[in-house]
């Protein structure tokens, strides 16, 4: 059977001790501007328009050369907003890549033409493409506008189209887990895995435009309810196995041992939801916020400084729940994740 693999990564236990034992990176999460063209009703950013002050090219570029010299093997693209968007975007990848680093790319697909999806085949990135349901209704609701569906599932298809579709290179579908979609979530995740596309199937964090819009949320218990039966499916099914636990399906979120994120404005946070500026990289030089800020070595030390019921889990050696949604919900980084249904 498949084992289980880290939220975005595949590294060896002694690489993760030796990140954390060396303050370095492993990964690093990119934001490069707020614009989207989507208004999605979940939005982490509440992004749509570019704010004022957002890093510019050669600061982008900086930013990836420190966070390499920090040991990072992958850079994330977040976008922060739309990354196809981002005007010199395809600099940014071929930048990256000319350094020998992985890519990841979460982009909406509605900007990825049959010839930049083979560009970025050719590139080798990872595309992740954020993906809320195969109902077209349901996926305009969550994209907030219409016709969404439509150019989402046309840049998914040209991707696969492209080369993806063989399977060398890695290509998945990014899923907020809500109350629209939650009936259609087996399906849709059946759908993907038989097409070879990765399905990151996430709890949603009370953030941006979420905490606007009540009624996406689900109570912990029916979360767990389809984690148990996505499990089933994975082992019945696929022949992949895996325990069920927040905050993504079939992963174990570890990033905040060996990752950060730079925002679009350079602040460097521990991920998008964690959103506590530890330092700018406009004024500090990122090794220097890694080893010196508290948040970092709270959260590298999680299995010391976490409390409640996620301190004594009996799963609490490969999870530690979303510490994005205890900092939004409970006011507490550090605090249990009041989505799990193991509290």
């Amino acid at each position: 059977m498949n084992s289980n693999r880290c939220w975005g990564s595949t590294f060896s236990g002694s690489d993760i001790e030796y990140a954390l034992q060396n303050k370095q990176l492993l990964t690093a999460e990119l934001e490069l501007s707020r614009i989207c063209d989507l208004r999605c009703i979940y939005c982490y950013a509440a992004s749509g328009e570019k704010l004022r002050n957002e890093l510019n090219f050669d600061e982008i570029t900086d930013a990836v050369q420190q966070c390499r010299d920090l040991g990072a093997r992958k850079i994330i693209i977040l976008g922060g907003g739309e990354p196809m968007l981002y005007p010199r975007i395809m600099d940014v990848i071929r930048y990256i890549h000319s350094l020998g680093l992985e890519m990841e790319l979460f982009s909406n697909g509605t900007r990825i033409s049959p010839e930049i999806a083979a560009e970025l085949f050719t590139l080798k990135v990872q595309p992740v493409i954020k993906f809320n349901s195969l109902d077209p209704q349901i996926q305009d609701l969550l994209a907030g506008k219409k016709d969404a569906h439509k150019a989402i599932r046309q840049g998914l298809n040209n991707l696969l189209d492209a080369g993806y579709a063989e399977g060398n290179i890695p290509i998945g579908a990014q899923t907020i887990i809500c109350r629209q979609n939650y009936e259609d979530i087996p399906t849709m995740w059946r759908w993907l895995r038989s097409r070879n596309i990765i399905p990151y199937f996430e709890t949603i964090t009370d953030q941006g435009r979420a905490k606007e819009n009540l009624e996406l949320a689900l109570d912990p218990e029916r979360i767990g309810e389809l984690f148990v039966e996505l499990s089933r499916i994975d082992r019945e099914e696929f022949d992949i196995e895996w325990e069920p636990k927040p905050p993504v399906a079939a992963f174990s979120c570890k990033r905040h041992f060996y990752s950060c994120t730079v925002t679009t404005t350079g602040d460097v946070i521990p991920c998008p939801g964690v959103d506590i500026p530890a330092g700018n990289l406009r004024m500090t030089k990122l090794a220097e916020i890694i080893a010196e800020s508290d948040v970092f070595q709270n959260l590298r030390n999680i299995r010391q400084t976490i409390t409640g019921p996620c301190r004594s889990c009996e799963l609490n050696s490969e999870c530690y729940g979303c510490r994005g949604m205890a900092h939004h919900l409970n006011g507490d980084y550090l605090s249990s994740d009041p989505l799990c249904w193991r509290n």
